[in-house]
């Protein structure tokens, strides 16, 4: 018998190169040796934050008026706890008078909300002291030197408002005299409540 022929198989051929599917975009992350650097970062941005913050804090505390604008609506708030509890305890005081027994609970004191409402009703009286003090020495300095020296050696630059050199000097002067003379008032007025006699000069 003759040998079957072969045939020749095929042989396979390589598949072609498939691209990776298309997946989410790819992300940097911040490696080991960058998360120091955004941390510390963060906590100067949060620690500035916080100092502007207490800055405004701080400018709003030494502002008398807005000191004041932010007290009247905490004083109209304990004004109505106040009438709130005065009407509790007159309710309640009225009823133990009549003998009849108040389901109300425990009603607030009114003495520590009176306390209160004075507290507040002091802090906005230094707040208008206070304005009212910066407000005299704000028109004492205008009137007292009302204007001030030019500084520009260009003749056309000058400001007609402003005081030539040899009056401030005049002006300087007699502030200075009148600060002497209530130095030394201030002085003899302490000599004779302590009973301190000057020592008296020699010829």
């Amino acid at each position: 018998m003759a040998a079957p022929s072969q045939q020749p198989q095929p042989q396979p051929q390589p598949a072609p190169s498939q691209a990776p599917p298309p997946g989410p975009p790819l992300t940097l992350q911040a490696g080991p040796g960058q998360q120091p650097q955004l941390q510390a970062q963060a906590a100067a941005q949060a620690q500035a934050q916080a100092q502007a913050a207490a800055a405004a804090a701080q400018a709003q505390d030494f502002d008398p008026v807005q000191r004041y604008k932010m007290l009247i609506p905490q004083l109209k708030e304990s004004l109505q706890n106040l009438m709130k509890i005065a009407a509790q305890n007159l309710v309640q005081n009225t009823n133990i008078d009549n003998g009849q027994k108040s389901n109300d609970g425990v009603v607030q004191r009114f003495d520590k909300s009176l306390e209160e409402f004075y507290a507040l009703c002091d802090q906005l009286e230094l707040c208008l002291r206070l304005a009212y003090e910066c407000l005299s020495q704000s028109f004492d300095s205008t009137k007292h030197s009302p204007n001030l020296v030019p500084t520009a050696t260009k003749p056309d630059a000058v400001q007609t408002e402003s005081l030539p050199y040899t009056q401030y000097l005049s002006m300087i002067k007699s502030q200075i005299s009148c600060a002497k003379d209530i130095h030394n008032a201030l002085l003899e007025c302490s000599n004779k409540i302590t009973g301190k006699i000057p020592a008296q000069g020699g010829p």
